[in-house]
């Protein structure tokens, strides 16, 4: 493919996009597939000839499509956004273009501080500290990582190194295995399965704190856990607090638990992945009240800020602890500039108290959790086995899609509002085919 042809054919790739995206409502959300399906469909072996476009346009309208679950369809419901939009898929085309790898500012100086920069925009929007920014002589910053997962990991892997040579300050003697097996880190029960998976990669123990009637982490539970594990010789060291919990957007107290961290020389990170973008607006700031405690923050631009995966924003307050646990100079990395610094769709809320309201009106059904942002968790009243069938006819039907999640001992439906294209009227057709299937779930004789 020369330069003519390229621009022949990207033209005809924008036209096919802009074709499935403004005709995406037309598509059946979720797949009717079964798992191998596209292996017979396929060659077994890469071709030794190149295909044709049309040919392969045609493959992936008869071939891939079909398979595809259409997450930007106004009928999908499930988990959380996953954000595009028109402008953010033009920046990709001269992202790839330009092709730099920006692992330091030598290997791209207007990468690196662009980034530096557009992080300092991004946290001034959210009315971050001034700790978190790099500014001009800022001890701070932002980087951009690929996920809140990959956040929360780096921001353990940081904590364990910064504690075991502060232990190692004061006792030389010490050893870094002797000290890695008394570290312990902490979350609430509600926290993702993401940082569970943090303290399995960093080595350490990870305890769950039990949260309370809103499924938040408060003081007295996480200060009761630090004095049992202190009794027994651990060594407390990191928190992971969730603002916007991925099983129903509860959200622990940070005025609590932030003072009992910074009391006890223990990392604070705070994982706000899908909650963190509200905090533009000015009537959801307060929750993220408590900020001013952690050493580090992260939430996901790519969910509700109109931004492509992966684009997951995370701010230190001192980027030497971070650079400190990673730093690496083989020679070819080296140069002169070694320690260079480093629009959304608020709809959602209203959408989702718009269905909110519809579960409310209807007596057979129950609301499970405060309705805080864009995710409403919802159930009908009765078993955990009449929400499932009512979960499978939701799913088998294939008009939305949603996912479930646990509170408690509670099977719960989450009704996440996702799509940039989602509008009212999506809503309560939603509505209405989940109250019909629940009539005739209802109706249906039982065992």
């Amino acid at each position: 493919m020369d330069s003519a042809e390229f621009r022949r054919r990207g033209k005809e790739m924008v036209d096919f996009v802009a074709d499935y995206l403004e005709g995406i409502e037309g598509r059946q959300v979720y797949p009717d597939v079964e798992p191998g399906y596209l292996r017979p469909l396929i060659p077994t072996t890469a071709p030794e000839e190149p295909d044709t476009f049309e040919d392969i346009i045609s493959d992936v309208e008869k071939i891939i499509m079909p398979g595809v679950t259409h997450w930007h369809s106004p009928f999908f419901f499930a988990y959380f956004p996953s954000a595009n939009s028109y402008p953010a898929l033009l920046a990709d085309i001269l992202c790839g273009a330009i092709g730099c790898i920006g692992f330091s500012w030598a290997a791209s100086p207007a990468c690196t501080e662009l980034e530096t920069v557009m992080m300092d925009w991004l946290g001034k929007m959210l009315k971050l500290p001034e700790a978190f920014l790099a500014g001009q002589v800022g001890e701070g910053g932002g980087v951009i990582q690929g996920s809140a997962s990959e956040a929360t990991l780096v921001a353990l892997l940081a904590a364990r190194t910064k504690v075991t040579r502060r232990l190692q300050a004061a006792s030389p003697g010490l050893t870094q295995g002797a000290i890695m097996e008394k570290l312990v880190a902490y979350s609430s029960d509600q926290a993702h399965s993401s940082v569970e998976r943090a303290g399995l990669i960093g080595g350490v123990k990870l305890k769950a704190i039990p949260s309370d009637g809103k499924f938040a982490m408060r003081a007295s539970a996480l200060q009761e856990a630090l004095e049992r594990d202190k009794a027994e010789g651990l060594i407390p060291f990191f928190v992971v607090a969730t603002l916007g919990t991925t099983s129903c957007c509860s959200f622990d107290n940070l005025l609590e638990v932030g003072p009992i961290c910074n009391k006890e020389d223990m990392w604070l990170h705070i994982d706000a992945a899908y909650a963190g973008s509200s905090f533009i607006c000015p009537e959801f700031r307060h929750l993220l009240n408590g900020v001013e405690f952690a050493d580090s923050f992260n939430f996901n631009p790519h969910k509700w800020l109109l931004v492509n995966f992966d684009c997951s924003a995370m701010w230190v307050k001192k980027r030497t602890d971070l650079i400190g646990a990673f730093k690496l100079d083989p020679l070819y990395l080296k140069h002169n500039h070694q320690d260079s610094g480093l629009i959304t769709d608020y709809r959602h809320v209203g959408l989702a108290h718009q269905f909110e309201r519809l579960v409310q009106q209807d007596p057979r059904f129950e609301i499970c959790t405060e309705v805080t942002l864009g995710l409403v968790c919802f159930r009908l009243k009765g078993s955990n086995r009449l929400n499932e069938e009512l979960l499978e006819r939701i799913n088998s039907a294939k008009k939305i899609h949603l996912v479930p999640c646990h509170l408690r001992d509670k099977f719960v439906l989450r009704f996440a509002i996702c799509a940039r294209t989602v509008e009212s009227a999506h809503v309560q057709l939603a509505w209405e085919h989940v109250a019909q299937l629940a009539t005739s779930l209802l109706a249906a004789p039982r065992d």
